[in-house]
């Protein structure tokens, strides 16, 4: 299903439409106020916002990026069997996998990314990433720190989180959706290919919270298993397509009847008069007329090879829209690996509490290697790395001791449970450095010994590249005013203290 957020009604930012009122490309609702609503919500502020066109500028950094790619790899993958091995470790905690030189000396993958190592002079590696739970120790609880900045308050009988609520923190792609709106006629953010998710508690972290439905994130989830690996391949994208019996011109003459029935009702353009609903009527119709986001979503006008090299996969033709989608203008897109957070680690998942070895090296890590490594280059030889910034991670690492448990969970010997104390992010592009490592673990990988980062800085430094005021303050649904994040950005990944 490709659906829109509508916006929520005026002068209350938490009494927003159903999911019933979400309304489709092509369909009927396209030409009524819904879309223009959508794009105007963009742009307006509630009362007392901080204007975000004006933050005081922190270094030649401040507004490098253009856009944001978020690799969300939930599920939490194991750092030491990836990008942070330990070959000296005792064998409890070692990696099956051997280490491997990378294109940068001195910064050694394993084996099973050897495609991405080759990359690693595009990127910058933090090795110290660290947190403490507070709470919950489990995916939601850590997907909702990384995602909105917060942590969450409520907590269902079960244990699990209570579902998404018009009272919760936004997810970045909100806030950036409505603090920095694209300059062109098209989605502002947009996640894909499905939605975060652990056991029953469905996109908590991933709406629009308290800022309302308006601000949603554009939500890309063609049906079907996971283990499915063609849900791509089966987009319908002639849901951006005008019906056939409304052609250009039809519609062109639509939006000249609009025009003249609004300049000929004094009642309606007094009621409108704050809105200007011409402006974005004007942008409502140029996005269909435009075809911009059905050609961003057509993944078959990429070259075969191009889409066989980023892999024949869910994730990897996920990454290539990715790139589609900045391409044609959108500000943030979020791809979360194609997997229940605590699935099947046998079949989709990175929760790997059994059986860490094998999914590692014949599934999960060969797709996130072809992915994340064409990635990579493709940006860099379009020359889009320079104002795109890249964020690969999870919500936390794993175990480095196999078979202990460490969350409550039941873990086979074979297995690593969650381990938020240290693990490693990958960011690129955007004015970080590149071929750099950051921070260090220590000799075990269980924590760091050298600059901790804690996840909320990484969502201050997306804020920051994209030249909004991580300390700015918004106003929730009680019109409390609060900061966007409280954190710093990681100015070192730029190259500045």
């Amino acid at each position: 299903m490709l659906t829109l957020p509508v916006p929520a009604r005026p002068g209350n930012l938490c009494d927003s439409p159903s999911r019933r009122e979400l309304i489709q490309f092509g369909g009927i609702g396209l030409l009524g106020l819904t879309l223009p609503n959508i794009l105007k919500a963009s742009s307006v502020y509630a009362a007392g916002h901080s204007d975000p066109t004006t933050p005081t500028p922190k270094g030649k950094a401040f507004g490098k990026a253009k856009s944001v790619i978020f690799i969300f790899l939930q599920g939490g993958p194991s750092h030491l069997d990836i990008w942070d091995p330990k070959p000296g470790a005792p064998a409890n905690i070692r990696s099956q996998f051997k280490n491997i030189k990378s294109s940068v000396p001195g910064i050694e993958l394993t084996e099973v990314m050897p495609k991405l190592a080759q990359m690693m002079n595009k990127a910058t590696l933090i090795r110290s990433m660290s947190y403490t739970p507070k709470g919950l120790f489990n995916h939601t609880s850590a997907i909702y720190q990384l995602t909105t900045g917060y942590t969450p308050d409520r907590v269902s009988p079960s244990g699990q989180l209570e579902p998404p609520s018009p009272t919760d923190f936004p997810t970045a792609a909100s806030h950036i959706a409505k603090l920095k709106p694209p300059s062109t006629p098209m989605l502002a953010s947009v996640m894909l290919p499905r939605p975060l998710q652990e056991s029953n508690v469905i996109n908590k972290g991933g709406t629009a919270g308290f800022l309302g439905k308006a601000f949603d994130p554009f939500f890309l989830f063609p049906p079907g298993d996971d283990k499915k690996q063609d849900k791509l391949e089966k987009l319908k994208i002639d849901e951006f397509t005008l019906r056939p019996e409304i052609d250009k011109f039809r519609l062109q003459r639509r939006q000249t009847l609009l025009k003249t029935i609004n300049e000929g009702v004094a009642e309606l353009d007094q009621a409108v008069s704050n809105f200007a609903l011409d402006k974005y009527y004007d942008r409502a119709f140029d996005l269909i007329l435009s075809g911009r986001a059905k050609e961003a979503f057509d993944l078959e006008k990429e070259p075969a090879a191009l889409r066989d090299k980023y892999g024949r996969h869910t994730f990897g033709q996920s990454c290539l829209l990715a790139r589609r989608l900045i391409e044609a203008g959108t500000r943030f897109v979020q791809v979360n690996w194609p997997s229940v957070a605590n699935g099947d680690p046998t079949t989709t998942a990175w929760d790997t509490h059994a059986s860490n070895f094998p999914p590692l090296k014949n599934l999960h890590c060969p797709k996130l290697d072809s992915a994340l490594a064409t990635l990579l280059e493709d940006l860099d030889q379009r020359g889009m790395l320079e104002d795109t910034l890249v964020v690969a991670m999870g919500e936390f690492g794993r175990s480095p001791r196999m078979g202990v448990s460490t969350s409550g969970n039941s873990n086979a010997a074979d297995g690593r449970d969650h381990w938020p104390y240290c693990y490693t992010a990958m960011l690129a592009g955007a004015g970080v450095q590149r071929g750099s490592l950051l921070g260090k673990s220590d000799d075990q990988g269980s924590s760091p010994v050298d600059f901790p980062v804690h996840p909320t800085q990484i969502l201050a430094t997306v804020y920051y590249a994209l030249g909004i005021d991580p300390a700015m303050m918004v106003y929730n649904h009680l019109n409390q005013p609060r900061e966007l994040v409280q954190a710093e950005p990681v100015l070192r990944l730029f190259g500045t203290a």
